[in-house]
């Protein structure tokens, strides 16, 4: 069986932006302009394709990124014919979309989305510009170097301004961004846009704006847009010396070279092509799908993929080829009612059918791969076999998790894990009846496969089960899940702040644990250092002798076998175990830096066990010799609100412990940046609305951990007693 397109001509990317600044719209103008479907659903009336969960469609906002395919012939090619007389499909380009959620809680979506995806459309609200999750997503983008378009939606609301959004990307998220386009009216007024590269006025008439009319450029407009089509110009000829060279001649280069080295430029993250329009008046989508053809890259375009031989650790390539041994990537696992467990998987190369077996590189073991799918958000096409560059999803895979690397057993690859960030906020969880308790810990286990940022723990003293996660809506949405998808009915507890504890100076222990029983005794010693892990210089290689995890560092000095090797992991694994019940309140350590420097043995009872509580003990010692402390998450905090309530906002964010840290003008508002502790946060929404007669709006991400005051650390001291 053959692959039915070629690689050249597909496209996978992906549709991020803030919460509201309309990319669900984006996505249903999409399906319907690419014939996928026949009736545009829209978000307020709760009938769109790509939110399909329950919960989406009640709250209006996106929470699961759904993934589409669907086919494009660019607008330039309609009505283009064969040499037979029949309509020339030549150009027709396959689209593997996903569209991500705005909200923060849910970023999650959105990073482990773009690890996959070759492009990506970033969606602006036009009366906001750049807002938070902007930045947050665009941050991931840069991370995974994935080449963006700009599209600057919602010309058509009150208080719409194209420069003031194409400013703020510029000012807050990179000066690589080239307007492309330019609207023709705004507010009420919008009726279409100008495409700088064709100098061409274009208007979205007939049902649902699906008939794009090119016309002439309005007179009261031509100045403008002569005048940014120079500036446009000057940007792309920057990244060819033969065109800037012609052009400083006076030569204008013809439009297929533009586009040519515009596309260059784009996959080189070089430059982002700024579009506009409005997705809910039908105004400039397909204008975006055309530049989605011309300037986002093909599984072709990007580098190939790298990663290790689990084998020998040595560092091994695949490129997007079907001849190439199988290489691909679980990048989501999601709960189906119809089907049961659905993985996800980026194929990078190689080819894989339906009924064969799928090695996994992280357990070394193979599973039978029954059936693959293609999504349509929750609809699903049943496909045989899938290709290099392709998107799809397993059915029914038992021991899959995000992250995972599938490939051809003779040629094994592991490729770099997804990084999530930690929960910050926790519930307690129980469940209201007997018969709710077993199908809880079902529920619980099936939601920690699919959302890596959701965590669930028990307490050890109380035995109450504790759920976690990067925001309370999240939380919120998981025990909504548990009623309806899985019919378990649970109280929660008050939502608490997820601390951490750490060391800022250092300590020495020693320690030696002795058990003598009739029999075989236990015998450990071990000397260790403690002290704060600082950042890896950028550049250095690391020594062998040190081994490095996000939150913890074991660097093995032992000389001449004073230790045998066969027990040194037991030492760093009776320190690492220790670390979960931190020293001043209780709640797990981070950043700590242990060194093994001296330790002794005896031949008969010596034991693992043995080491793992010497070493246990020993870090114990030296952590309340080492200056601990209690860590908080800080969040960035955005509040928009009129200018006549900023007093009242500002000192609400003082009384909370918080830093301002700017204010900008939004439109008819105000943005106020700051940092505050997430534990002065809770039920802050409704507070605002009350203080700004609900006219303030708020935004809130996690941004890093602070040693909290000491009259607070003694606070939370007596309440963990």
């Amino acid at each position: 069986m053959n692959r039915d397109y070629p690689l050249e001509k597909v496209r996978n990317f992906g549709i991020i932006a803030h919460i509201d600044a309309g990319k669900t719209t984006t996505s249903e103008r999409i399906l319907y302009y690419t014939g996928m479907t026949h009736k545009i659903g829209e978000v307020h009336e709760g009938d769109t394709v790509t939110d399909w969960m329950e919960q989406e469609r009640e709250r209006g906002i996106t929470i699961t990124a759904a993934a589409v395919t669907c086919f494009w012939n660019p607008t330039y090619m309609a009505g283009a014919k064969n040499a037979d007389g029949a309509p020339d499909v030549s150009k027709k380009v396959r689209f593997n979309i996903i569209d991500t959620p705005g909200h923060i809680d849910f970023t999650v979506e959105v990073k482990r989305s773009l690890r996959v995806l070759d492009g990506a459309v970033v969606v602006f609200d036009g009366v906001a510009g750049v807002e938070p999750q902007s930045e947050t997503n665009w941050r991931y983008a840069d991370e995974g170097n994935v080449p963006r378009l700009c599209f600057i939606n919602k010309m058509d609301r009150m208080g719409a301004s194209f420069e003031f959004s194409y400013k703020s990307i510029l000012e807050r998220l990179s000066k690589k961004a080239v307007r492309f386009q330019i609207p023709i009216g705004l507010e009420g007024d919008h009726a279409g846009v100008i495409d700088l590269m064709k100098m061409k006025a274009y208007y979205f008439e007939g049902e649902m704006g699906s008939q794009v009319v090119e016309k002439d450029i309005p007179a009261e407009l031509a100045e403008d847009a002569k005048k940014y089509r120079a500036e446009m110009i000057e940007k792309i000829v920057e990244h060819d010396d033969a065109a800037m060279n012609a052009y400083l001649e006076g030569k204008e280069p013809a439009t297929e070279e533009l586009k040519k080295i515009t596309r260059k430029a784009v996959i080189e993250n070089k430059m982002f092509p700024v579009f506009t329009g409005s997705a809910l008046k039908n105004i400039g989508v397909q204008l975006v799908l055309d530049a989605v053809v011309d300037y986002l890259p093909s599984p072709l375009d990007i580098p190939p993929v790298e990663g290790i031989n689990p084998n020998t650790g040595e560092e091994v390539v695949r490129h997007a080829s079907d001849s190439e041994p199988f290489c691909a990537l679980a990048f989501k696992l999601q709960n189906d009612p119809f089907v049961g467990a659905l993985t996800f998987f980026r194929v990078y190369s190689g080819t894989i059918e339906a009924g064969t077996y799928i090695y996994n590189a992280r357990t070394g073991k193979k599973e039978r791969l029954g059936r693959i799918v293609r999504l349509q958000a929750d609809k699903r096409e049943e496909v045989a076999k899938v290709f290099a560059g392709e998107i799809a999803a397993a059915v029914g895979l038992k021991d899959a998790r995000t992250s995972d690397t599938f490939c051809d057993e003779n040629n094994p690859i592991t490729l770099e894990a997804i990084k999530f960030m930690d929960p910050v906020v926790s519930l307690r969880i129980e469940p209201k009846t007997k018969a709710d308790q077993e199908k809880m810990g079902m529920a619980l286990r099936k939601l920690t496969i699919e959302d890596p940022t959701f965590h669930v723990s028990s307490n050890p003293e109380t035995g109450e089960t504790i759920i976690a996660g990067v925001g309370e809506l999240q939380l919120e949405i998981m025990v909504d899940r548990m009623k309806r998808e899985f019919g378990v009915e649970a109280n929660t507890g008050e939502p608490q702040v997820a601390y951490r504890e750490t060391i800022l100076g250092t300590a020495e222990a020693e320690n030696k644990y002795i058990k003598q029983t009739g029999g075989k005794g236990q015998y450990g010693h071990v000397r260790i250092t403690l002290k704060h892990m600082e950042l890896w210089p950028e550049g250095e290689k690391m020594p062998k002798n040190i081994k490095r995890y996000d939150d913890f560092e074991f660097i093995n000095s032992i000389k001449g076998g004073v230790i045998p090797n066969e027990f040194i992991p037991a030492v760093e694994k009776g320190v690492h175990e220790a670390m979960d019940r931190g020293i001043v309140a209780g709640y797990p350590m981070v950043n700590v830096s242990c060194e093994l420097t001296f330790g002794s043995y005896h031949d008969v009872d010596s034991s693992e066990i043995a080491y793992k509580i010497a070493a246990s003990q020993a870090f114990q010692d030296a952590a309340k010799r080492a200056k601990p402390v209690i860590l908080e998450p800080i969040m960035k905090l955005e509040v928009v609100c009129p200018e006549k309530y900023i007093g009242d906002v500002n000192g609400s964010i003082a009384s909370k412990r918080g830093m301002i840290e700017g204010q900008n003008p939004k439109g008819q508002n105000i943005s106020i940046i700051a940092k505050v502790p997430l534990a002065e946060m809770f039920g802050y929404t409704t507070q605002l609305r009350s203080m700004t007669s609900g006219q303030g709006s708020a935004m809130m991400e996690f941004d890093h951990y602070e040693v909290v005051p000491a009259n607070v650390a003694e606070e939370i001291k007596e309440k963990r007693k």
